[in-house]
Order: structure tokens, then sequence, then C-alpha cells
């Protein structure tokens, strides 16, 4: 066997992936913290969910509605590369996810992304994630990797479906709307989102 084939095998091993899963975790952590980003949310404290998008507290604590489309992150991986590239097998899926969680975590706080979320009017005033945030999505994100790993793909897509039609009804945002209204932002939506609103369209 050429070394080749040795360096690619040990590098796509389960145990090496796992152990680059969790320096991801740090490589989110010390990045997000030398940037400035808080450790925990600056209100002090740390709750598990924040059910609110126009909360302060959102994207600063262990979950809340957009941990459902890191989820979907994961899960889309899985059913991508099932669908698509049906050869690709578990450790090389699992090197994807790592890579895009932790390459999105960090560019999500660059200058440019963060001013192009607070474009959006859903958006203003967002200062990125708490450090805690971060490094949960992309542990969300994993979870939701290894539980459509496990899953057919008929149920990876009903998940899907079902995360997404949660968050677009309960928080009136998602990993859909998020997208579009950054790509293309609709009036009509962002009136809609805005009902949610507690300080009213007069405070924005």
């Amino acid at each position: 066997m050429s070394w080749e084939c040795v360096l690619f095998k040990r590098v796509f091993s389960t145990k090496f992936l796992a152990f680059a899963a969790v320096c991801g975790a740090a490589l989110i952590g010390v990045t997000l913290w030398a940037w400035g980003q808080p450790l925990i949310c600056t209100c002090g404290y740390v709750d598990f969910w924040v059910g609110s998008v126009f909360s302060s507290g959102n994207s600063q604590h262990i979950a809340d509605w957009y941990t459902l489309s890191h989820i979907i992150h994961g899960m889309l991986i899985v059913l991508i590369g099932r669908t698509i590239l049906p050869w690709l097998g578990f450790e090389f899926l699992l090197s994807i996810s790592i890579v895009t969680g932790v390459f999105w975590e960090i560019i999500e706080h660059t200058d440019w992304v963060l001013d192009q979320f607070r474009a959006t009017t859903l958006y203003q005033g967002y200062l990125g994630d708490s450090v805690l945030n971060a490094v949960a999505d992309y542990l969300w994100m994993m979870g939701g990797f290894l539980l459509a790993s496990v899953s057919k793909r008929y149920l990876i897509l009903c998940y899907i479906i079902v995360l997404e039609v949660a968050a677009a009804i309960a928080a009136r945002d998602s990993l859909t709307l998020t997208t579009l209204m950054l790509v293309y932002p609709i009036e009509a939506i962002e009136d809609w989102q805005q009902e949610l609103n507690p300080r009213g369209p007069a405070q924005q």
C-alpha cells in the first residue's frame, strides 16, 4: 500500500475526525474570543433556550430558534451527499461537516458578513454571537449531522421540513427565510416578521 493511501486512511479515520471535531469547536471559541466576542451573554448568566428572535439574549445563549438552522445544516450535508455523491462514506461527509461548520461560525463574524446581516431590518443591531452560542451552534450542527447519518433519506427530508416550518411559524424566520432576505429582501415578508417585534416599528 502506498504512503498516499495510508495517509488518506489515517486522515479520514473516525478517531482522527473525532479529534478534529473537538479541535474545530476550540478553534471557533478561540478565534471569536480573540476577535472580541463575549464568552457568554453580557447579561451575565446562561440560559438554555431563548424563545424570541427579538430578545437581547438571542444568539447569546445555548439554543434559540436559529439553532434549528444549524441542525438543518448538518442534515443537509448527509442528504445532499447521499443524493448527489452516494459513494462518499461517513468519514468524508463528517469531514465536510467539520470544515463547513467551523468555516461558517468564523466567517459569520467577519465585518462584511455582519454588515450584510445588519442591512436586513430583522437583524439591525446584531453584534454577533457569544463564544458560547457559536460553539453551541457548531455542536448542534454536528448533532444534526449524526442524527441524519443514522436516518433514511426520506426521514432526513421530513426532519428538515418540520424544523423549517416550526421556525417559520413560531419565530417567523428560518434557514430558508434568512437566506432569502439576505439575498433578495421582500418587504411583505419583512412586515410579517416585524409583527412579532415587541418594540414596534417606531423603535426599529
